[in-house]
């Protein structure tokens, strides 16, 4: 096959964002980790197979993520069929040889690199390739071929070289995508925007039956999910949502997952809702660890994040030059279980022996925070921080699954971070399937007390439906807690444009998600200076100059 003929435009899904005509165009491209070859050294060629593909495997996308200064992880996933239901997705049971190709310009015609990597049927025919060599702050395009199969091609880009004095950033943070609650349609959007990176919060699936009004977007299977086969299925059915592709193939990815990617509301090995009281613990064990593998199988993440049995890597720190380190956190793997709700300030709740990151992830995070000399320090947190009181006038009430909760463990973090005079600290969250901005005080009952830091809670792509501007909690919120300053019920992402003196969220909306396309709008532009803590006042939905 020549360079011309793997460099036509080819058939695929329809990419929902005009600049997605160079995304759409079928190619070789690929996940790196095995043998890389010189571009001079090597052209693409046929592979032999006992019996041929019969049908495009490239049903799944393409994806990139875990960027570094000098390479990102390239993935694909080979399926046929991608939702039969024993989650082999219609492969051939043999390994089967992917060719992958990294390009300076989407038209391949300066190549980068070029390589092999067996996709194998214990990991679902997932390829994850760990590339390196590639030069630091440059967009990179890349694609992949499976015998006579071209993929769809990727955008992707490396982060800044250690110690680079870069002086800006725009990247987007995204959550919850429940696929029977509405179209993804603010993957569109985002697609559109080329950014630098994509930060997903959790919930990329949801593990329930999942009926949906909606044609063609009710679970499969038409069940709760437990097994492997199960999770296989339903990250595929996801993964052949047209602007999720786009999406992916538009930017570099980092994610950590909440609690829908196995179970709702589990708490480290404690299932919530599956298990009798006698249970033992090794069956949910069992389910976690299905859940983690198929997680990884459909994410680009790096080989040091694959499961060990129930267990999974994933907190982890991104560097961006000098501007920006990202921590990663994981608040479901190591957390105690949940306190019951309880009228009031629940007393347990501010129980300092109760966890939500574990020791050791929450010194790593102290130690990190302490040594960086990053303007920005950006923790990518899956549930809410700050204290949310939910009852109006007299009295209070506070949820118990996320960091309210664990207030005890909260203000242990809160007081280790201003002890070390760490500033221009950002917390960027999802879960909520709402909007808010909020202070983060290093005592919410007193608004007069320091400020640690500021922290973005970002709606959810489609769950809970099409939203309104403001409900009735997003009104208590702002009433009841001053140290709250915005709030939102739509459905969108947050687009982050970061400068050495400041930090400014756009919270990009769409007006529904029941019908498929929507056109996007930014909502309000909330800014953080750096050097002070805190986001200025809203008025009207606009901020107080």
């Amino acid at each position: 096959m020549s360079a011309t003929e793997l460099n036509s435009p080819l058939p695929t899904h329809p990419q929902p964002n005009p600049t997605a005509s160079r995304l759409s165009r079928r190619g070789l491209l690929g996940l790196g980790g095995v043998t890389v070859v010189a571009a001079s050294s090597v052209a693409w060629t046929s592979t032999a197979a006992a019996k041929p593909l019969q049908a495009d495997p490239f049903t799944l996308g393409v994806a990139s993520g875990e960027p570094a200064a000098d390479g990102v992880v390239l993935w694909t996933r080979l399926a046929i069929q991608p939702t039969a239901l024993d989650g082999l997705g219609g492969m051939p049971s043999r390994p089967v040889e992917v060719e992958w190709e990294v390009a300076l310009d989407p038209g391949f015609r300066r190549i980068a690199q070029r390589g092999r990597i067996d996709a194998k049927p214990e990991r679902a025919h997932s390829v994850h390739v760990e590339l390196r060599g590639l030069r630091p702050s440059s967009e990179y395009w890349y694609r992949f071929r499976a015998e006579r199969y071209v993929s769809m091609i990727g955008r992707t880009k490396t982060a800044p070289a250690p110690g680079h004095q870069n002086k800006e950033m725009t990247f987007a943070f995204v959550s919850c995508q429940n696929l029977p609650a509405g179209y993804f349609n603010a993957y569109e959007h985002l697609a559109a925007e080329q950014l630098d990176l994509v930060a997903h919060l959790g919930d990329y699936i949801y593990e329930g039956v999942g009926a949906s009004q909606l044609p063609g977007r009710s679970h499969l299977p038409a069940a709760e999910i437990f097994s492997l086969a199960d999770y296989r299925v339903r990250h595929a059915q996801y993964k052949t949502d047209p602007y999720l592709q786009a999406a992916h193939a538009s930017a570099p990815w980092v994610a950590v997952p909440d609690d829908h990617e196995v179970e709702n509301n589990y708490a480290g090995a404690i299932s919530q809702i599956d298990t009798e009281p006698d249970q033992d613990p090794a069956v949910f064990l069992a389910r976690r660890a299905a859940a983690y593998q198929a997680y990884w199988e459909h994410l680009p993440f790096r080989r040091s994040s694959m499961p060990k049995g129930p267990d999974m890597q994933l907190y982890r720190r991104l560097p961006y030059g000098t501007l920006i380190d990202f921590d990663l956190i994981d608040t479901r793997q190591y957390r105690a279980d949940q306190v019951e709700p309880c009228p009031g300030d629940c007393p347990a709740r501010w129980d300092p022996t109760r966890t939500i990151l574990g020791d050791r992830q929450e010194d790593w995070l102290i130690g990190a925070l302490s040594k960086t000399r990053a303007t920005w320090k950006i923790i990518g947190n899956q549930s809410v921080t700050f204290d949310a009181d939910g009852t109006t006038g007299e009295g209070v009430s506070y949820s118990t699954d996320n960091w309210m909760g664990y207030a005890g463990a909260r203000q242990r973090l809160y007081e280790r971070i201003a002890d070390r005079g760490v500033k221009n600290f950002v917390v960027i969250t999802g879960d909520a399937h709402r909007s808010a901005a909020a202070n983060l005080k290093l005592d919410f009952r007193d608004q007069s007390s320091y400020t640690v830091g500021t922290e973005f809670l970002g709606t959810s792509i489609s769950s809970g439906g099409n939203g309104t501007d403001l409900d009735n909690r997003a009104r208590i919120w702002m009433a009841e807690n001053p140290h709250v300053k915005f709030g939102n019920v739509q459905r969108g992402y947050q687009r982050v444009r970061v400068r050495r003196d400041a930090l400014t969220v756009d919270y990009r909306v769409v007006p529904h998600v029941t019908t498929e396309g929507a056109p996007i709008s930014t909502r309000v532009s909330l800014s953080v200076e750096a050097g002070r803590g805190g986001v200025a006042d809203i008025e009207d939905g606009k901020p107080i100059s």
